[in-house]
């Protein structure tokens, strides 16, 4: 059941990454070009934040039966260096929930805007904070601190 997990964490990761970078070009392309904020757009917003819910969901499971945070937390990951246990019990989490907080944030704040512009603008700003976030935090298989394949079989 795990590597169910962990396969679909691995696989859900690119809908992150695609809906987020998908709504950051129509944010920048609406402040940009001084569109509408249209249906379309409220629903990219609105997809967006809740395919990354669903990733922090299946993470936070993961988290709790991971072996490398159990080893983190058992002390043997303080060497002082950044282990793949330092990286997924403190590094990881932390950067992706703070990105989650963002993406949250950006969401609820341009769905209260009533200026169109301002909706783009809230939702540019919060999702590309996030993004950069994202990337750092995502163990890419040419990251040093800790390597997993782009997308990790069952």
């Amino acid at each position: 059941m795990l590597s169910t997990f962990i396969f679909l964490h691995s696989l859900i990761r690119w809908f992150v990454l695609g809906t987020l970078l998908y709504s950051i070009y129509r944010a920048y392309k609406g402040y940009r070009h001084r569109l509408a904020f249209s249906k379309t757009d409220n629903t990219w917003r609105h997809r967006t934040a809740t395919i990354a819910h669903i990733q922090l969901i299946i993470g936070i499971i993961l988290y709790s039966k991971s072996v490398a945070v159990k080893t983190f937390f058992a002390g043997l990951g303080s060497t002082g260096h950044i282990t793949e246990p330092m990286f997924f019990g403190i590094i990881h989490i932390a950067l992706m929930l703070t990105a989650i907080v963002l993406v949250t944030l950006g969401s609820a704040m341009a769905k209260r805007q009533t200026i169109d512009q301002e909706k783009f603008k809230t939702m540019l700003f919060w999702f590309v904070a996030a993004l950069l976030l994202i990337l750092i935090a995502i163990p890419w298989p040419f990251s040093p601190l800790a390597q997993r394949p782009y997308i990790k079989p069952f």
